[in-house]
C-alpha cells in the first residue's frame, strides 16, 4: 500500500489527534468545535484511506489500536511544528510587540517606573506585560523574555544574571521607639513580623524569616507569627504603614528607601546573602529578533545604572 500526505484529508488527521489524545470522540469535538458524529466521521474516512483501524471502538470508550500509536506521535509532531510556524509568522508581522513576563512585584517596582525611559530609548517598541509569579512556558505561551527571580537554572533558554539577592529588614522610621526601639536584630521580640508567602511559588525553600534570624544567629523570637501576605508589594507597604518589620530585596525596596518611606534599622548588619538571582531569559530563537534583543540590551543597562 502506498499512501501520500496528498490524499490523507486534513480534518481526519486533526480529528485523530485530537481524539487520541483524548482517547474521547466527545472531547475531541469539543477542542475542535464540531460534533463528536463529524468526528466519527473523518476519522472513519481517514482509516478508509489508510485501509486499517486506528481506534477500537468499546462501548463508553476508545483506545488507540497498534496502527494509531503508530501514527499519534509523528502526527502532533507535525501539528506543533506547524503551530510554532504559524506563531513565528504572527511575531513577523508584529515584530516591535513585545510580551514580556514578570512577577507582579518585579512588574510594579522595578518595570513600570522605568517604562518611559524603555520608551524614550525605543519608541519603536510596544510592551506588554504578563504579571504571574507562575514559571511559564515562554515558547508555549507565546512570550518574549522575561524577568525571573529564582536559582537561575533555566535549561534550554538563553539566561542573562542581572543582579544578586541579599535580604533585609526593612520598617517605617516612625516604628522604633524608646519604648520598642530596633537597635539590634534581637529587638524584634518587641515587632509584629511581616511574610510574604511569594516565595513559597518560587521554590520549596523558603528565604522568609526563620532563615534570617537563623544565619544571623538570632535566638528567642517566634519567626511564624505576624500577618502574612502573597505578594511582596503589599508586605512592603504593610510594612510602611508601620504594620511591622518586613524582609526585603535591594530591587523592590529601592524607591521605599530612597523616598524615606521605609529604613534599615539594623544597616550594616542587617544584609543575609542568597544563591539567588534576578535573570532575563527568553528563547535561543527569540534573541535574534531585533526587538527582543534591543529589549535585553536595555534591561542589562538599567541594571547596570541601579547596581
Amino acid at each position: 500500500m502506498n499512501i501520500r500526505l496528498s490524499n490523507l484529508p486534513l480534518n481526519g488527521l486533526r480529528a485523530f489527534e485530537a481524539a487520541a489524545r483524548h482517547l474521547s470522540f466527545r472531547d475531541a469535538a469539543e477542542e475542535l468545535a464540531v460534533t463528536p458524529a463529524a468526528v466519527s466521521h473523518q476519522i472513519k474516512a481517514l482509516e478508509e484511506r489508510l485501509e486499517q483501524p486506528l481506534f477500537e471502538r468499546r462501548t463508553r470508550a476508545v483506545a488507540l489500536t497498534d496502527a494509531g500509536l503508530l501514527l499519534l506521535p509523528e502526527v502532533s509532531q507535525g501539528f506543533q511544528t506547524l503551530q510554532k510556524a504559524l506563531a513565528r509568522l504572527a511575531v513577523r508581522r508584529d515584530d516591535n510587540i513585545l510580551m514580556i513576563t514578570a512577577s507582579p512585584s518585579m512588574a510594579a517596582r522595578w518595570l513600570l517606573p522605568r517604562l518611559e525611559r524603555l520608551e524614550q530609548c525605543h519608541p519603536e517598541l510596544e510592551v506588554r506585560i504578563s504579571a504571574t509569579n507562575d514559571l511559564i512556558d515562554l515558547e508555549r505561551d507565546q512570550v518574549d523574555a522575561g524577568l525571573r527571580f529564582g536559582w537561575g537554572h533555566y535549561p534550554g533558554l538563553h539566561v542573562d544574571c542581572l543582579a544578586e539577592v541579599d535580604l533585609f529588614p526593612v520598617c517605617a522610621p516612625t516604628l522604633p521607639t524608646e519604648e520598642k526601639p530596633l537597635r539590634v536584630p534581637a529587638d524584634l521580640v518587641h515587632h509584629n513580623l511581616l511574610h510574604d508567602d511569594s516565595w513559597v511559588m518560587r521554590n520549596d525553600t523558603i528565604p522568609g524569616w526563620d532563615m534570617w534570624l537563623r544565619t544571623l544567629g538570632v535566638e528567642g523570637i517566634d519567626a511564624t507569627h505576624g500577618a502574612r501576605f502573597d505578594n511582596a508589594v503589599l508586605t512592603l507597604q504593610a510594612a510602611a504603614l508601620g504594620r511591622g518589620v518586613a524582609l526585603a530585596t535591594s530591587d523592590l525596596a529601592r524607591m521605599d528607601l530612597e523616598s524615606g518611606a521605609l529604613i534599615r534599622p539594623f544597616e550594616g548588619c542587617d544584609a543575609l546573602e542568597l544563591d539567588l538571582g534576578i535573570y532575563f531569559v527568553c528563547t535561543h530563537e527569540a534573541l535574534e529578533r531585533p526587538a527582543v534583543a534591543a529589549f535585553r540590551q536595555w534591561v542589562l543597562d538599567e541594571f547596570r545604572k541601579s547596581a
